[in-house]
């Protein structure tokens, strides 16, 4: 396993295929800094032993420790060791821990693979296991570039007046493929070892040439990262973790790109199993998310909490009835990821798939009050995180004694400590950061919509019809 110096070591050798705000720029660029830092937790915490046998295990293939982030699931214990693994974590680094992406795209080729090449006798899983052993060898990060950007919405891809709209195979050659289009809502792309690229939706056979999947160096020629960064607002002096990790976001351009074929896991080949790909990838995705959303909500919880005890409200029943809400929230969509690897099934690959119903509830769920959890934090903080004086304020020798002064709230506690709960609360409410938190804590993995197409279509409604009308008394 690599250590985090070797993972930045390589990251700032890679070509340059970044574009920000009009520049070409290396990955040392300083507005990334916060974001590789959520990276490089995921490989100090190998040494951490509160995560021992949590972000490691063995590899199925070569029974040699790796870390969890590239092994494949082969039972309901490492799924249920993944999600504790990403909740620790994600509490650790004040949000998405990023890396599951990479790990939760493996997953779902892990499965597809096999299956494609018992529909079609193609040799996809063993391009697939050479690939994973050298991903888990070299312990590689992965961004999953899966949301074409789709253009018109009420089009199907081989509709679109522009083809590229989704990602699409423009060309076959003997050794490999050409492909072109982009992906976008990337996030991690800008530093990750590589991109691995699923289809976004069910395709026909008119879509064939838009059933593509692969794997890709992210500095590759033909491979082009616009990205965004988003950053915590920068701590003066009154240092905090709070402000030590970002994240990023790319469009992912794939401009006329060449993969070699054993880097191609999926080639045009008829439905469903671009569709089954796709949806594969996003319940792993979604598994993933009743780790590290129920982490998020204990960092509202735990603000919460705070603030009501430093304003000296924490015993007032509209308070204990909002922590209760808050914590209700965090739990099921935890016990819904328990519920979904407990009621997981063995593929015929041998990987170990989560249940359907519960980790698209679970995400549902969670995406559904997002913006209410917020809602409650900003009720229970008032307005100050909204109008609260510079850092330089509090430490001016001029002004410092009288917010020292007028920002206490209980007499026990000293203002330091308030101020330093308000400007965390500013930064979770008010902030850039705080803003692209939310959208994405409706928008990641998957909206709400898609979870309760997933629910529709595979839910057991007959069954529940057959209850009613056997207490209706209606007859068959």
């Amino acid at each position: 396993m690599r250590t985090s110096e070797e993972y930045v070591e390589k990251l700032y050798e890679m070509k340059k295929n970044v574009y920000m705000d009009g520049e070409l720029v290396g990955r040392d660029d300083p507005r990334l800094a916060k974001s590789i830092n959520v990276m490089r937790k995921t490989f100090d915490l190998v040494e951490d032993p509160k995560f021992k046998g949590l972000i490691t295990t063995l590899s199925h293939l070569t029974s040699e420790e790796i870390n969890r982030f590239t092994h494949i699931n082969r039972d309901t214990e490492d799924l249920l060791n993944k999600q504790k693994m990403i909740r620790k974590a994600c509490g650790l680094t004040g949000g998405c821990i990023q890396r599951c992406m990479g790990c939760d795209a493996i997953n779902a080729l892990s499965v597809i693979t096999y299956e494609l090449d018992q529909a079609f006798g193609t040799e996809y899983y063993k391009r697939f296991l050479k690939y994973l052993e050298y991903f888990q060898k070299s312990d590689l990060t992965a961004a999953a570039a899966q949301t074409d950007v789709k253009g018109d919405r009420s089009l199907r891809p081989f509709q679109q007046k522009d083809p590229d709209l989704y990602v699409r195979i423009v060309e076959k050659r003997k050794d490999g493929i050409i492909v072109r289009g982009a992906k976008n809502h990337i996030t991690m792309a800008a530093y990750a070892d590589e991109i691995i690229c699923l289809p976004t939706r069910m395709m026909t056979e008119k879509d064939l040439d838009y059933s593509v999947a692969f794997a890709v160096p992210a500095d590759a020629e033909g491979v082009k990262l616009i990205t965004h960064a988003t950053n915590p607002r920068p701590r003066k002096m009154l240092e905090a973790p709070v402000a030590d990790f970002g994240f990023a976001d790319s469009f992912v351009i794939f401009d006329d790109l060449f993969i070699p074929n054993e880097r191609v896991f999926l080639c045009g080949e008829a439905p469903p199993f671009a569709g089954l790909l796709a949806h594969t990838f996003a319940l792993y995705h979604r598994h993933s998310y009743t780790g590290c959303k129920p982490a998020v909500s204990d960092i509202i919880i735990g603000a919460s909490a705070l603030v009501a005890e430093y304003q000296g409200i924490a015993d007032k029943t509209h308070v204990r009835s909002k922590l209760a809400h808050l914590a209700s929230v965090s739990e099921l969509v935890y016990a819904a990821g328990i519920a979904s690897a407990v009621a997981g099934q063995t593929s015929s690959s041998g990987t170990f798939v989560p249940d359907t119903i519960y980790a698209n509830v679970g995400r549902r769920h969670a995406g559904m009050n997002i913006y209410h959890e917020f809602e409650i934090l900003a009720d229970l903080a008032g307005g100050l995180p909204a109008t609260l004086p510079y850092e330089g304020d509090f430490v001016s020798s001029e002004t410092r004694p009288y917010l020292e002064k007028y920002i206490m709230r209980r007499a026990d506690v000293p203002a330091e400590k308030v101020h330093r709960c308000f400007r965390l609360l500013s930064d979770m409410l008010c902030s850039a950061s705080s803003g692209a938190s939310a959208l994405a804590g409706v928008h990641g993995g998957g909206s709400p919509v898609m979870e309760e197409i997933l629910i529709t279509a595979t839910y057991d409604f007959e069954e529940k019809k057959k209850v009613a009308k056997h207490l209706a008394g209606i007859e068959e």
